[in-house]
């Protein structure tokens, strides 16, 4: 298959491009490589794949020194006239958004960012997918749109009308307009509401990530909520599995829905959303301990009151996943954080 995965640069796109390159398929990837965190990781994370910095120009298509399938264009999504043009030339058969502005924080004090990136981008690339006859979109959306549920374990049945962060606003509103795009233009499009995703070559912003950097600078770290918070912290390779095999189903339209008792998660239209979580949610003082014990370190903790627009707990039911793909995210957190400190210490040994 031809795929477009955008957001390549970041976390969890530059891994999927690694897993689709190596399967055989064709990928392009897109990325506008912005600096909301350290671009230097961005390039780095691209590097891997054989995309090398000096030879990136804006909108300009480059082809990997490493992979002959993989191509990449630094390109921004609120830029139509160059998004169309790539559909157009490179024919995609499937399109994989994950370009977005991500943070709960951020969107406190930057909101303009998430509706140009997060809605007019996501707008952009329906259309494109619409116009060019792509046969499935498969997007990025989180765990943070359940805002105010506390039902758990969260599943994608529930209402998620309740949203207590502009970023997931904005990931709601996306799977609004993938709906409607589903619905008018039978468009297959698959939403993945992610649940706190760790690993190597994460984003500096995350707790993982800002955990390990300050205990091994013997600074302290601020535990919020006073350390009562529980995530279904999600591994890389899990993630990026889920993926995979999301984007090799498209979903076909569910013929049992009714409109006279809708069910959230799917559509009569070829629509689906989906919890990609490890369903198993681990305390964040036990998450802490577990890179505690890894850095061989003791942690200075600054408790401190849960933060505005954040949730005092996730926990994913993925039941869905499980039915209608046959896989359950397993990697254990302790494997996990081992892993990301080993590439940590690797990454910054200079």
């Amino acid at each position: 298959m031809k795929i477009l995965i955008t957001g390549t640069a970041g976390f969890i796109g530059a891994h999927l491009a690694e897993a689709l390159i190596k399967r055989g398929d064709e990928v392009v990837g897109l990325d506008i490589i912005n600096d909301y965190y350290d671009i230097n990781l961005k390039y780095a994370r691209l590097k891997k794949s054989g995309i090398n910095r000096e030879d990136i120009k804006d909108n300009k298509l480059i082809n990997s020194t490493l992979h002959k399938n993989y191509k990449f264009i630094k390109a921004d999504l609120q830029n139509k006239e160059i998004l169309n043009t790539l559909f157009e030339n490179e024919k995609f058969d499937k399109v994989c958004n994950l370009a977005a502005q991500a943070g709960v924080r951020y969107s406190l004090t930057n909101p303009d960012a998430y509706i140009q990136s997060n809605i007019i981008g996501f707008i952009n690339i329906l259309e494109a997918c619409r116009h060019y006859k792509v046969k499935h979109l498969a997007y990025a959306s989180s765990s943070s749109v359940y805002g105010l549920n506390e039902k758990m374990p969260l599943s994608t049945n529930q209402n998620v009308d309740h949203p207590i962060s502009l970023y997931a606003a904005s990931k709601k509103s996306n799977e609004l307009m993938a709906h409607t795009y589903s619905h008018l233009f039978n468009l297959p499009t698959t939403g993945l509401r992610f649940f706190t995703v760790y690993g190597p070559w994460g984003r500096p912003d995350m707790a993982l990530f800002l955990f390990t950097k300050a205990i091994l600078n013997n600074e302290p770290i601020d535990v919020f909520n006073h350390g009562n918070m529980v995530r279904d912290f999600t591994y890389i390779d899990d993630i990026v599995e889920g993926i995979v095999r999301v984007i090799d189903h498209p979903p076909q339209g569910n013929p049992n829905w009714s409109g006279k008792k809708p069910e959230p998660s799917s559509s009569i239209a070829p629509y689906k959303i989906y919890n990609i979580g490890n369903n198993n949610p681990v305390k964040l003082m036990d998450f802490i301990a577990a890179i505690e014990q890894k850095l061989g370190k003791k942690a200075k903790k600054n408790m401190m009151p849960i933060q505005q627009g954040d949730v005092p707990a996730t926990f994913a039911n993925v039941d869905d996943l499980v039915k209608d793909l046959g896989y359950k995210p397993n990697t254990p957190v302790t494997k996990g954080i081992n892993n990301f400190i080993e590439w940590y210490l690797d990454y910054y040994k200079n």
